[in-house]
């Protein structure tokens, strides 16, 4: 399966609850980071191997780490 089958964005969030994530291509990926109360937001536009191989993972390889969700349950999480 390659980039070109994937339908963007993708939705994942941790299994732990603390991270979620909207990737909006093989380079760019939005998480939100769940800080006690607080929301913190990072937009990454992945440039070293290490951030393209960590954007891969989330969206071949993430069922050990995280799990899907919609778009509805990313923006409730970023709100």
């Amino acid at each position: 399966m390659s980039f070109e089958d994937i339908n963007f964005p993708v939705y994942r969030k941790y299994k732990n609850g603390l991270s979620y994530f909207k990737i909006m291509s093989p380079v760019l990926f939005e998480e939100v980071q769940v800080i006690g109360s607080r929301r913190v937001v990072h937009v990454t536009e992945a440039k070293l191997f290490p951030e393209k191989t960590f954007v891969h993972d989330l969206i071949y390889k993430y069922s050990e780490m995280a799990e899907e969700i919609s778009a509805h349950e990313f923006e409730n999480a970023k709100a």
